[in-house]
């Protein structure tokens, strides 16, 4: 009986325990490749960006210029997995330009990523693109996916910007681990809560949101709680037969994409 009581002890206690160490390494996923997308693959010209953070660490990226000038802006937040440079293969309207900078950790980023470092680096490139004369500062728009979202939310509830765009947005890492790891005490274990419904509440720019209807990573139920809470002008996209993956390459994706930034350009 004393060794079931200790084994017991052990998987209950341990448990928690791996899954606290492991969790930065569940979280972060950092893609490694540095290169961007061929240059003949790519419409319009990359521009290599660079930042120092305060602790000097250098963060690293692509900058690729829209057509209008100034240019309206597109800052982009990956999945935590993703190749952010990527995204200049996208259809994102020409008009616009698009910053691609790596999280830290990420392609040539320097430093090891973490909530707190992820937001304070984001907001810190917003105000360092804001400044720049190619830039129209009126109409900067943030895009995010899955991890990226709560990134840009970070930023959407601390700068005064044009509008948002959420793919596959989450409510919080605390109300979305505890669903996928109920057995958990999620609350005392996570590091990086990532509380987008809490910081929502300050975002004063109109939002899209566009989730995948069979979305097993991050159910849409969870981005319904977030867009409940988003006090701003918002708009729901729900796509049938999507999951989490695919969600990008369904043909509705960009339509409502296009139709928000057209609004986000007009006077």
């Amino acid at each position: 009986m004393v060794g079931l009581l200790i084994i017991g002890a052990a998987v209950v206690l341990g448990v928690p325990a791996l899954m606290y160490l492991a969790q930065d390494s569940l979280l972060f996923l950092p893609h490694l490749a540095a290169a961007p997308p061929p240059a003949g693959r790519v419409a319009r010209p990359l521009e290599p960006l660079e930042f120092a953070a305060p602790d000097g660490i250098r963060l690293r990226g692509w900058l690729a210029r829209g057509t209008a000038a100034p240019a309206p802006l597109l800052v982009y937040y990956g999945g935590n997995a993703e190749n952010v440079a990527w995204q200049a293969l996208e259809p994102w309207p020409a008009e616009w330009s698009l910053a691609l900078v790596h999280y830290r950790g990420y392609g040539t980023s320097e430093g090891k990523p973490s909530e707190r470092a992820l937001c304070a680096d984001a907001t810190r490139v917003f105000d360092a693109l804001a400044r720049r004369p190619d830039v129209d500062r009126d109409r900067i728009v943030l895009a995010g996916r899955s991890l990226g979202t709560g990134v840009a939310v970070c930023v959407a509830a601390e700068r005064p910007v044009r509008g948002v765009v959420l793919v596959s947005p989450f409510d919080s890492m605390v109300a979305l681990g505890g669903r996928h790891y109920p057995f958990l005490p999620v609350g005392l274990l996570l590091k990086h809560p990532f509380d987008s419904i809490t910081r929502a509440a300050s975002a004063q720019a109109p939002l899209l949101a566009i989730v995948a209807a069979r979305d097993t990573i991050i159910p849409p139920s969870h981005s319904r709680r977030l867009y409940e809470a988003w006090p701003a002008p918002k708009q729901w996209v729900e796509i049938a037969g999507a999951d989490h993956n695919d969600l990008g390459g369904q043909r509705e994706f960009w339509q409502p994409i296009e139709a928000f930034l057209a609004g986000a350009r007009a006077p």
